[in-house]
């Protein structure tokens, strides 16, 4: 009998530090060690957690909303950065894989951000980034788009490892792409899991790539917003974070607006389970009728 990897995996459900990418950064990194005092192999964090999802990108311009803005550019970071750099030693010293979302500073111009999902190895390095392809709604107001170069697959010691942003699961073929790749533990990241549709998302990628997926969201609430921002409209992101298996079946789950780290147990003798079922990039693929191309340009 084969000896299948097993690992445990952890939503960490947890509300950033708005507007300040020092503060967030620190909680994130104390929150990497929870998660590696809870047993967790790989942890992963919500949509743009550091610093914290734009919730108000939607509100009609006013001196505080344009205030908010370019707020949100000067608390950004660069990939790699000073920050990125506290996150991987944190990282090593728990000696676990993390993925979180961060507002990624456009080093060119220093005038945009992008909604990225950071991969980091428990070595202490990074393993990679992608930027999100299109950001939804008002969230363009706010967000640069993304390219195709990043929709890759991670090799790990306990399986491989992709993730994407919130309704780019919504797209299809960014999630068949890494489908095609082989995922077997995939994050999928989102500002909030109630709402949207998101935790249907969630459910069929799983289903559909016979993968673990860690559908992780981040808190906020009116206690979290700073006090120079209280006149925004309050955020409504409670979180519900979930683990489903490569059924879809749902393992673990947190609570509206608690801030918690929630784990699961897993093995790749449950992911070859539901692949040799349907492995949609491999025989259960039709390449003679139908080809996806991605530009990695």
């Amino acid at each position: 009998m084969p000896k299948y990897p097993e690992f445990t995996l952890a939503a960490v459900q947890a509300a950033p530090v708005y507007f300040d990418r020092e503060a967030s950064t620190e909680k994130a990194c104390g929150l990497i060690e929870d998660a590696a005092a809870a047993g967790a192999t790989l942890a992963a964090f919500g949509e743009t957690w550091l610093h914290g999802y734009p919730w108000w990108a939607g509100e009609r311009s006013t001196p505080l909303h344009r205030q908010a803005r370019a707020d949100y550019i000067a608390n950004a970071i660069e990939v790699p950065g000073p920050e990125t750099q506290r996150l991987c030693s944190a990282a090593k010293r728990a000696g676990i894989d993390v993925a979180i979302g961060v507002v990624e500073l456009d080093p060119n111009t220093r005038g945009a951000v992008y909604c990225t999902l950071l991969f980091i190895g428990r070595e202490g390095e990074i393993l990679g980034s992608h930027r999100k392809l299109k950001p939804t709604d008002a969230e363009r107001r706010i967000w640069a788009e993304g390219d195709g170069a990043s929709l890759t697959v991670y090799e790990r010691p306990y399986g491989r490892v992709s993730g994407l942003n919130c309704w780019e699961h919504k797209m299809v073929l960014p999630g068949y792409a890494l489908m095609a790749q082989g995922t077997q533990i995939h994050i999928a990241t989102w500002p909030n899991v109630g709402g949207s549709g998101c935790d249907v998302l969630a459910g069929a990628f799983a289903y559909q790539a016979g993968a673990y997926v860690i559908s992780v969201g981040g808190v906020g609430r009116e206690q979290d917003v700073p006090a120079e921002y209280q006149e925004l409209r309050a955020p409504a992101l409670t979180g519900d974070s979930t683990i489903l298996d490569p059924w879809a079946r749902e393992l673990a789950a947190a609570g509206s607006n608690e801030e918690t780290i929630i784990t699961t147990t897993g093995s790749l003798e449950l992911v070859l389970e539901a692949k040799s079922m349907s492995d949609v990039g491999g025989h259960y693929s039709r390449p003679d009728v139908l080809q996806l191309h991605v530009n990695r340009q």
